[in-house]
């Protein structure tokens, strides 16, 4: 037992020395923690690749983030639809939420990811011909009319696609683009990705039902709002009519195509204080109806609200109209 206390003492003694030298160490540098540039010290250590921590841009500096919890839904008929979400980005803020991350199907709303990518990697100016399978659409399919053969620039299919949102243009752009659909699947949900649209996953460039193709609220958010960066995305998105001019069958071909978005085409009354700037509809059996929409208010603030899966179309632009009224003005 003396030699255990033996042991315990000189280990006290040499504790005791060591920590005063670690002490008088830490009393005499001119450096301290808080004056550390952590983002400095992580490129130094190869962990980002930011130098000074003031160039540093954080991912979502710029977005609406919101929880899981919803926002708003007890003072609306919010139960006419499955989920929906109003951003007001000029404040960065989210001031509605319905469901926004649950999984949904988003029918023809696919189509503002699919014209963001062409814009990103296409040519408007080039022209593409028609193939058997892009002109191949189901008789009850919300198509452009186009045939095998026909030959039409990016730019007129661009239109086709958000104005009218035909299945045929998607299908023309993905392989015009990629060259075969599946490249091009693989393109739109690697760009979902890379801006956040996490919870997303695209089977078709057309939106037509699948059951591995879906997306959310929020997600939609993310898409919509990094696409409108791009000035001749925002163009196409924010028209209202269009007149196409391409080659069918060996003639000339010109034709009209409007937004089929009701607010822009007079069908359903603006809410008061609202100018609609643009929008993209969507519908199947199983996606409901759905809205993407962009609106400004009367303080100039910018808004994005989102209705996916209403029960009818009288009741899509209902709930649209309340989300607005009650909650972005």
């Amino acid at each position: 037992m003396s030699g255990v206390r033996c042991i315990n003492k000189f280990f006290s003694l040499f504790l005791s020395i060591s920590l005063a030298f670690v002490l008088v160490g830490c009393g005499t540098s001119n450096d301290s923690v808080a004056s550390y540039k952590i983002y400095d010290s992580s490129k130094t250590y190869g962990i980002t690749h930011n130098g000074a921590s003031s160039d540093v841009e954080m991912f979502a500096q710029d977005l609406c983030v919101v929880g899981t919890d919803d926002l708003g839904t007890s003072a609306i008929d919010s139960q006419v639809a499955q989920a929906a979400g109003a951003f007001n980005i000029t404040e960065q803020s989210v001031v509605y939420a319905q469901n926004i991350h649950g999984q949904m199907y988003p029918a023809s709303t696919t189509k503002i990811l699919t014209a963001y990518i062409a814009c990103l990697y296409g040519n408007l100016d080039d022209y593409y011909t028609v193939s058997a399978n892009a002109a191949n659409q189901a008789s009850d399919s919300s198509v452009i009319n186009l045939k095998e053969g026909d030959v039409i620039s990016l730019r007129d299919l661009l239109y086709g696609l958000m104005l009218r949102s035909g299945n045929d243009a998607a299908i023309a752009i993905a392989e015009g683009i990629s060259g075969d659909v599946d490249t091009f699947m693989t393109l739109m949900n690697n760009t979902a990705k890379t801006i956040g649209a996490t919870n997303t996953n695209f089977v078709t460039p057309n939106g037509l039902h699948d059951e591995n193709h879906y997306t959310t609220v929020y997600d939609m958010y993310l898409i919509l709002n990094t696409a409108m960066q791009n000035e001749t995305f925002y163009t196409i998105f924010t028209a209202s009519n269009y007149t196409a001019n391409y080659t069918s069958g060996g003639s000339a071909k010109t034709v009209e195509w409007t937004t089929t978005n009701q607010y822009t085409t007079g069908k359903v009354k603006t809410p008061t204080g609202f100018t609609i700037l643009g929008g993209k509809t969507g519908t199947t059996g199983a996606a409901g109806y759905c809205l993407v929409l962009l609106s400004e208010n009367e303080d100039h603030d910018k808004i994005i609200s989102i209705v996916f899966n209403a029960d009818c179309r009288s009741n899509l632009y209902l709930l649209m109209n309340q989300i607005l009224s009650t909650y972005c003005i």
